[in-house]
């Protein structure tokens, strides 16, 4: 029980090429699960776009996409920073004359904490990581998509959504991942334009200090008195879920690909639970 199933999750393996020629642009694909799903959409056949502030973690998944004959380039670019999302689609079109699929995979919580422990700084960094990132970038990216009439994105909600411990401006990032989802996918379906979100719940990724001190560069990211504490209190509920086992990249990948994908040619404006629960 609450083991990961065997499965096969290379799609080369049973001829599946759903994003052939599509020019797919991630975010954060520099580790998690925005590597394993850059890996993944370039398997179907997508060019790739690696989005990431870190050029190390960046030039890892460029050469593991490399070495499998996808094409694919690095930008190196602080989404949180809505000149540096602009940037980013802008040589994404020098590049490839085009962007089919956006996915905004940055985010992640930077501090466990009870809500009135954090601070005014805290607050706003936590919204800027998980909740700006994919507003700058919907709006870079629009306009590339309209003005081809098609495009499809989706954005990274999360389990947090339904309540959660010591993660309040997480949570409320990620709601409003879930508004901008279905507003976006009203508002610009005439265009040709698909707008999902896949929810993740605990997913296996690199050590979260290190995760939380590359999340926020420049600030102290100094765990709270407690921390250690509040994580595991907050992570217990885990073996509470259904399936009783964290997710793994690959698991989210599938089902980004799968919403990125011609399959869900007529889904838009939903969000894919993949968190392990009825």
């Amino acid at each position: 029980m609450g083991n990961k199933p065997d499965l096969q999750l290379d799609p080369k393996a049973r001829g599946a090429r759903r994003l052939e020629g599509k020019v797919c642009v991630v975010t954060g694909a520099g580790q998690g699960i925005g590597r394993a799903t850059a890996k993944r959409l370039g398997a179907e056949g997508g060019k790739i776009v690696v989005a990431e502030r870190v050029d190390a973690s960046a030039s890892a998944t460029l050469q593991e996409l490399a070495d499998h004959g996808v094409a694919a380039i690095k930008v190196l670019a602080d989404v949180s920073k809505m000149g540096e999302a602009r940037a980013l689609m802008r040589q994404t079109v020098d590049t490839f004359g085009q962007i089919d699929v956006l996915v905004n995979v940055v985010g992640g919580t930077i501090w466990w904490q009870p809500y009135h422990l954090y601070s005014e700084e805290q607050i706003q960094l936590e919204l800027e990581r998980s909740l700006y990132t994919a507003l700058w970038c919907c709006s870079a990216a629009l306009p590339h998509m309209i003005e081809r009439k098609s495009g499809s994105i989706v954005n990274l909600s999360s389990f947090v959504t339904r309540g959660g411990l010591y993660r309040v401006p997480y949570a409320v990032s990620k709601g409003g991942i879930e508004a901008l989802t279905k507003t976006l996918a009203g508002e610009y379906g005439r265009h040709g334009i698909r707008v999902n979100a896949v929810s993740p719940g605990g997913t296996a990724v690199p050590d979260r200090v290190t995760s939380r001190l590359m999340l926020a560069p420049g600030v102290n990211a100094e765990p709270a008195p407690m921390t250690d504490a509040y994580f595991a209190e907050a992570r217990g509920d885990l073996q509470k879920l259904a399936l009783q086992r964290q997710s793994q990249p690959d698991e989210q990948a599938a089902a980004i690909a799968f919403l990125a994908s011609d399959d869900a040619s007529y889904i838009t404006g939903q969000i894919l639970n993949c968190f392990g629960e009825p």
